[in-house]
């Protein structure tokens, strides 16, 4: 049975987005003579201008898009993180907050509100978004809060905490395939319509961290994004003073590149529903791999951090106090409590967030403060 029997099915106008999609890509594959790598496919079906699937209209948030983010589900997960980037800020004598890809704008709001409530110094919130669709919802959305301002590139110098929530797992991947000895690159051609084709990998760079990374099997493929490796690198490099926290889904490379993985981590996600077909309904429906954690905290060592932790989230959240947070909501009989053990219960749940995504911290001159009582579920070592 096809993805596409199982999964609600699209109305017109959402069937004639995804066929503009299909029709661009199939222009993009006829101009580079037939094939473009799957790095260049999932650029498009997830960025390009008025049609990707962040930068065109689609509710892609909360329960009437295709996947709900921490920050939805609960504000108690804002309000507890507010506390160690609290504590990030001031060992670094700072009031700069960037948060990368920002959603809904959910987490800024949230957060704003928490150090409003806290007592805390004013922040300048700064959000870099690609997505226009998506800024321009922020902007409704934190109309109200001063000292939020969007820009357009990353800062030559940064100083203060940058927040990287659910970003990496969204960057195009490259796909690299090992196949009887041969060293290969998934892409896209058409036949009659969109088809995964491999071909001879040419890029020196990629086979060499294929080479290094991909275990001894006979074959296998799996992704390696050195696109997302040169973000953390370059947000590492301008960070003069501070501290960088990645929270997403993923792995230590050891277990990213596990001999049993051998079909890599590609997903998609639609109406709520993970799904395996990367041509499923393209810019109506979520494409995303898997973060290879060991790879970013090289990245972060490149440009002179230190990784300071590298947690599951719910080891985090439980160290950095959301049993407290919900404990402030009120009657544990209430409808409020309810709901909102709910959500933290899908937070710390090791079948749910709590254990598949991570937490990893990396600062400047980091002394390892800034979450007192981690150091017992540090994974850093695995990394």
């Amino acid at each position: 049975m096809r993805a596409a029997d199982r999964l609600p099915e699209p109305d017109a106008a959402a069937r004639a987005h995804s066929a503009a999609v299909v029709a661009a890509v199939h222009s993009a594959i006829e101009a580079a003579g037939g094939w473009i790598p799957f790095e260049r496919y999932m650029q498009l079906v997830l960025y390009a201008p008025g049609l990707g699937y962040y930068a065109a209209g689609a509710r892609k948030f909360g329960v009437q898009g295709d996947f709900v983010t921490a920050p939805e589900m609960t504000p108690l997960f804002a309000r507890t993180l507010s506390r160690p980037l609290a504590r990030m800020l001031d060992r670094a004598k700072a009031r700069d907050v960037l948060e990368l890809g920002a959603g809904s704008g959910a987490l800024a709001a949230d957060l704003i509100a928490a150090w409003q409530a806290q007592g805390e110094p004013p922040v300048r919130y700064r959000i870099l978004e690609v997505s226009p669709d998506l800024r321009a919802r922020q902007q409704a959305r934190l109309s109200a809060h001063d000292g939020v301002e969007w820009i357009d590139a990353l800062p030559d110098r940064i100083d203060g905490v940058v927040v990287m929530n659910e970003v990496l797992d969204a960057v195009p991947v490259h796909i690299v395939v090992r196949d009887g000895g041969r060293w290969l690159e998934r892409g896209v051609s058409w036949n009659g319509g969109l088809r995964l084709a491999d071909r001879t990998l040419g890029d020196d760079a990629l086979r060499a961290l294929a080479q290094e990374r991909f275990p001894a099997a006979a074959d296998y493929a799996s992704e390696i994004n050195p696109v997302a490796e040169a973000l953390v690198q370059s947000i590492g490099e301008r960070l003069q003073s501070g501290s960088l926290i990645v929270i997403d889904y993923g792995f230590p490379q050891r277990e990213y590149y596990h001999p049993q993985r051998s079909a890599g981590t590609l997903m998609g996600h639609y109406r709520h529903r993970a799904h395996a077909d990367p041509f499923l309904w393209p810019g109506l429906s979520d494409l995303t791999a898997h973060v290879d954690f060991t790879a970013m905290a090289l990245a972060a060592e490149r440009a002179g951090l230190i990784v300071e932790a590298f947690v599951s989230l719910a080891a985090f959240l439980v160290a950095a106090g959301i049993t407290d947070e919900l404990a402030r909501v009120g009657d544990a009989t209430s409808q409020a409590f309810v709901r909102e053990a709910a959500a933290v219960q899908r937070l710390v749940s090791p079948a749910e967030m709590g254990e598949l995504f991570k937490v990893m911290i990396a600062a400047r001159d980091g002394d390892g403060i800034v979450l007192p009582g981690i150091a017992d579920m540090d994974r850093a070592h695995r990394l």
